[in-house]
């Protein structure tokens, strides 16, 4: 099975190098704390319980599952002896307020820790995990009372955190939730109704279990504008802070699931639990966004964590494994046959694992920046600058989750690929990585949801196209800045190409739009991705052009480090980034071949 290594030097190339967070950091209030012995000491903390605590349980997790018996779900041996580590180590409360507990570090650093923690075992990665969105909502929208209540132990690590929003009759069409919350006279609420698909809607980790939850007071409007949100525990919370008498949420089953066997997707049936209100009546999803943004950040860390999964454990495979001979003469004459990553194939499908799990970084960790400052002004009490930032991170939400999450399944079966028929083979680990990111393009939206979020609501309707407008703008001063370095040249001109055809193709969408409504719909997968190739081709184009600096000038690595991170950039460039033309002339097509067929003639045979 794959052996988990964090990738630390690239991390460390990102932060220091590329994206320059020891800068970022002093433009944050909380940024004093992030000082350069703190993050070396965090990064290597999270590698050491990434790699010796829970990579070691990923496949043993898997193969064990969680177990249900009358409501109450036991997780894997070995998960909660590392919950615990996990708990004692503080990380839970990293990035979390000190009058809570927390550390107050910047949230980026919660989120470069989750990503080790995702490739070592996403799984349980999947448990504190969706806390971290439950905190998030309580920290903006909770009255004082609800923080001084929760946040603590959520924050301590001591109890966990829901989201409940999927019923069965409906998933992404949340107009159509049914649980009902019924006032009570002393100002709560009680709940009726069923919910699915809850990850760690029920397990033995932690001592009580916080659900963030949809539901439709009597008197609420039809349709999403009727939706308020609920904070229901799982045990009542004593006057004192202890845990109470247990509340009528109960676990109905867990799934079956293809995949994350080790987490636990519960059924949640609420038998007049009570409930307390959280944000303003009616406007629960406004607040839930809050949540959801959170687990599709987190959901796109997971395309990053499966790439680099499976890379890590087809790269050894690739070196050791001997079958013919390279077509351009033997490479390991001394032995029967050579490896077969001197084969041409074989690289392909290495150095895209690589492009993807290493681009994605990039992606991820700019990302997290703006996510620094979201919350910063969240934390200063600055709703202007909240929304500011939160609109600058919305840009990226549908990208990060949709195109990456795509690229890293992808890579994860290259993975499996490079193994040949040992990679179908359960014991070497490769199939168990294709099985877990499998999920990551469905849950918290799937990609032609994702799709539609972006150029429906995000490009067209709210932007009239300024977003593109302003990120391929910046991208092009990025390119003036390098259009004289003679190795750049080739990134910047396919760049700027590549900006002028997002800004056509934009601007042609919104006129078709005008007569063709259903173009938004059979073009926005296309644009979605055409937009995630665009945008990574741009973050290669920085680590290239930092490590041809350090290539010229020196820097804290060798030579080789930086010469691959150039070689990785023109395979990008080349090999990975011709593929957005494809999704540019499909996205302009006319709807009308998707949309003339009956329903009735998909089949004649049933």
């Amino acid at each position: 099975m794959p052996t988990y290594k964090a990738p630390l030097r690239d991390v460390r190339f990102l932060m220091n190098d590329v994206l320059d967070y020891p800068a970022h950091f002093k433009t944050l209030s909380n940024g004093e704390l992030a000082d350069a012995d703190t993050v070396d000491m965090i990064l290597e903390g999270a590698a050491d319980l990434c790699e010796n605590v829970l990579a070691p349980l990923y496949q043993s997790g898997d193969d064990e599952g969680c177990h249900f018996d009358n409501g109450t779900v036991t997780t894997p041996k070995g998960y909660k002896e590392a919950y615990d580590q996990y708990v004692q180590g503080g990380w839970q409360g990293l990035s979390y307020p000190e009058e809570f507990g927390g550390q107050g570090l910047p949230m980026s650093l919660n989120l470069i820790k989750s990503e080790m923690m995702g490739t070592a075992n996403w799984s349980f990665t999947m448990y504190p995990g969706l806390s971290a969105g439950c905190m998030n909502t309580i920290l903006q929208f909770g009255t004082d009372e609800q923080k001084n209540t929760y946040m603590p132990n959520l924050t301590l690590g001591t109890w966990s955190g829901t989201m409940c929003l999927t019923e069965p009759q409906c998933g992404t069409d949340l107009g159509q939730v049914k649980t009902r919350a019924e006032p009570q006279a002393d100002g709560t609420y009680k709940l009726f109704g069923t919910k699915i698909f809850i990850s760690a809607g029920e397990h033995d980790l932690t001592e009580n279990i916080i659900h963030i939850v949809l539901a439709r007071l009597p008197d609420a409007p039809k349709g999403t504008k009727g939706i308020s949100l609920f904070i229901v525990p799982k045990f009542f919370v004593n006057e004192d802070g202890s845990v109470g008498e247990r509340n009528p949420v109960f676990c109905g089953s867990i799934e079956h699931k293809m995949g994350i066997k080790a987490s636990a997707t519960a059924v949640l049936n609420f038998d007049g639990a009570t409930g307390y209100l959280i944000g303003k009546m009616h406007e629960g999803l406004h607040a839930m966004f809050t949540f959801m943004n959170t687990a599709r950040i987190g959901t796109a860390v997971e395309g990053v964590a499966h790439a680099e999964l499976s890379f890590q454990g087809a790269l050894p495979y690739a070196k050791e494994r001997m079958s013919m001979r390279a077509l351009s003469g033997k490479k390991d004459p001394e032995k029967v046959a050579d490896a077969i990553i001197h084969h041409a194939d074989v690289r392909r499908m290495l150095l895209t694992q690589k492009a993807v799990a290493e681009g994605g970084r990039a992606m991820i960790y700019h990302a997290a920046q703006l996510a620094d400052k979201m919350t910063d002004n969240l934390l200063k009490g600055d709703q202007a600058g909240h929304d500011y930032w939160d609109d600058k991170l919305g840009f990226f939400t549908p990208i990060l989750k949709g195109f990456l999450t795509e690229l890293g399944l992808e890579a994860s079966n290259l993975g499996m690929q490079v193994y040949g028929g040992h990679g179908y083979i359960k014991e070497w680990g490769m199939e168990q990585i294709v099985r877990d990111a499998r999920i990551s393009t469905l849950y918290e939206g799937t990609t032609g949801v994702q799709a539609l979020d972006l150029l429906g609501r995000k490009v067209l309707l709210s932007s009239k196209g300024k977003v593109v407008r302003d990120y391929t703008a910046e991208i092009l001063k990025f390119c003036s800045r390098h259009a004289r370095n003679k190795q750049m040249r080739r990134f910047v001109w396919d760049l700027t190409k590549v900006c002028a055809q997002w800004n056509t193709l934009t601007i042609r969408l919104m006129l078709t739009a005008r007569k063709d409504r259903d173009i938004v719909s059979s073009a926005s997968v296309d644009y979605l991705m055409y937009s995630g190739y665009a945008m990574m081709a741009y973050f290669w184009a920085q680590m290239a052009a930092v490590a041809l600096e350090k290539i010229e000038n020196g820097g804290t690595e060798v030579p080789e480090f930086y010469q691959a991170k150039v070689q990785v950039a023109e395979f990008y460039f080349d090999r990975l980034l011709p593929r957005a033309s494809g999704h540019a002339e499909a996205l302009v097509s006319p709807s009308r071949t998707l949309t003339q067929m009956a329903p009735e003639h998909f089949s004649f045979d049933y």
